[in-house]
């Protein structure tokens, strides 16, 4: 028998700052780019009701942790369930289990960071946000934190939304923070640029963008998901988080395929290439860069592992028993 720590939503929400869910997500992108093993998520869906139940998994061999995400949404509740469980890397036992809402725009938030200080201009002082929901949030929370940004420009069709996420971040960020009436408004002129959407149709033109902006487009988890159109796709330099999670679901990369507009060997490198310098980043100023997002368990063994040696730090958390399979499938207590 083990004991394993359960970690409620609130046990774990102020755990970890922004650059630290940065620093551990940059840790666990590295080991990617130097072999650690992840796959693509796969999702199940059904109809009547309608719902969805989705998983992916990581192993981070020096961060000493493996898991991953399972979470299920609508069905008839409606509502949406994350589950991280935790294991050593070592000894394959359970670690922890997390639940993963409070941490989801960190750490997804943390990928989408490491991506811009990875292929963003290090001068880069104008960020552009287009979504005003949890997830851009989270991505705006941690990209604050690996550059310098001066302006920020954030667009949401409904413009009390938008108001109000120019008015909480313009209190928290050093940087002006101002809601615009168009996304043209937001991502012209901009050094990043931020989507954070649920969209099935691009939501901005491609030919707005400035030569050496970067792109983090993090709604594109799903064929029919396209937050970028052809034109941002092929005058990029193309980085996704996962090369095989590119014709499973990355929607906007897969609708310009399909247009003639590139084919697969646009795809430039795996986001942990990048970081672990096995493949290059940007190498021009002028240099239009896309990180294109889809949620891998990367980020996320790295982040609840960080949350797990934090609870462990700060006394949190619930332990559970958890039976070994030589107990549970015998009956019997091995000997330890």
């Amino acid at each position: 028998m083990t004991e394993t720590l359960f970690l409620s939503s609130d046990a774990i929400e102020d755990l970890a700052s922004p650059a630290e869910y940065v620093e551990a997500v940059r840790e666990g992108y590295r080991q990617r780019g130097r072999g650690a093993p992840a796959d693509p998520r796969s999702a199940y869906f059904r109809t009547d009701p309608d719902g969805m139940f989705t998983d992916y998994a990581a192993l981070l061999p020096e961060t000493g942790a493996m898991g991953g995400y399972m979470y299920s949404a609508g069905f008839d509740a409606g509502d949406a369930w994350f589950v991280t469980p935790l294991f050593d890397a070592q000894s394959g036992e359970p670690l922890a289990i997390l639940d993963g809402a409070s941490m989801n725009p960190f750490k997804t938030g943390a990928a989408g960071a490491v991506a811009v200080d990875s292929l963003a201009r290090e001068d880069a002082t104008t960020l552009a946000v287009v979504g005003t929901g949890p997830q851009a949030r989270g991505q705006v929370h941690t990209t604050a934190t690996v550059r310098d940004f001066e302006e920020v420009r954030v667009y949401s069709p409904t413009a009390e939304n938008r108001a109000a996420f120019a008015d909480e971040f313009d209190d928290q960020l050093e940087a002006s923070v101002r809601a615009v009436s168009s996304s043209e408004a937001a991502v012209s002129g901009a050094d990043v640029v931020i989507t954070a959407t649920t969209s099935t149709e691009p939501v901005f033109d491609g030919e707005h963008l400035e030569p050496g902006a970067h792109v983090t487009a993090m709604g594109q988890y799903h064929p029919d998901k396209r937050e970028l159109d052809a034109t941002t796709i092929e005058r990029s330099t193309y980085v996704p988080d996962l090369r095989e999670r590119v014709s499973q679901d990355a929607g906007s990369f897969i609708a310009a395929r399909e247009a003639g507009r590139v084919s697969d060997e646009h795809v430039h490198a795996e986001l942990g290439d990048v970081v672990a310098g096995t493949e290059p980043g940007r190498t021009a100023a002028d240099e239009i860069t896309v990180f294109d997002s889809g949620g891998t368990g990367i980020e996320t063994v790295a982040a609840a592992s960080l949350l797990y040696e934090r609870a462990l730090e700060n006394d949190r958390g619930t332990p559970i028993p958890f039976a070994p399979a030589s107990e549970a499938l015998t009956g019997r207590r091995r000997d330890r």
